[in-house]
């Protein structure tokens, strides 16, 4: 009677084989855009503990110092050194150091330069005071001491 056949039922496959070149793409840029630890830790860190903490709004314009002693006594000694990225530095080169981190900023960002002081809880603060005062020096006038939360127990 009719002229024209019903078509059967038709499969909606999807088609995989190009699933596996998508998930290797994706992971190989996962891996090369993800940023692991950019500094090693060359001295001890026991940090204080605060009850009263903030995080920070633009982590891009922080910049780490790490004070205390050193992981490796046998070769740089037991006195509290001062770490500043991979290599440890003098007072005197605080300075220096931060001329170094805010050259890196955009100009206009310069003056927003936050230097965050990890501090090990042992460290005496005679050091701590002579960073600070070479850290007024190189008008980096924004300082974080870095801690972590106490847990108060009532």
């Amino acid at each position: 009677m009719s002229k024209f056949k019903k078509k059967t039922a038709t499969s909606q496959e999807i088609p995989t084989s190009a699933l596996p070149d998508i998930i290797f793409m994706l992971l190989f840029f996962f891996m090369v855009t993800t940023v692991l630890r950019e500094t090693e830790i060359k001295v001890e860190q026991t940090l204080p503990k605060a009850t009263q903490l903030r995080k920070l709004e633009k982590k891009s314009l922080v910049s780490h110092l790490y004070i205390g002693k050193p992981k490796q006594p046998e070769v740089y000694g037991t006195e509290p050194k001062i770490q500043a990225n991979d290599v440890f530095i003098n007072p005197d080169d605080v300075v220096l150091w931060v001329n170094q981190e805010k050259d890196k900023l955009f100009e206009d960002e310069r003056d927003q330069i936050t230097i965050s002081l990890k501090v090990d809880v042992e460290t005496k603060m005679g050091i701590i005071s002579d960073v600070q005062q070479e850290l007024r020096e190189a008008n980096a006038r924004k300082i974080l001491y870095a801690s972590i939360k106490s847990v108060d127990r009532e």
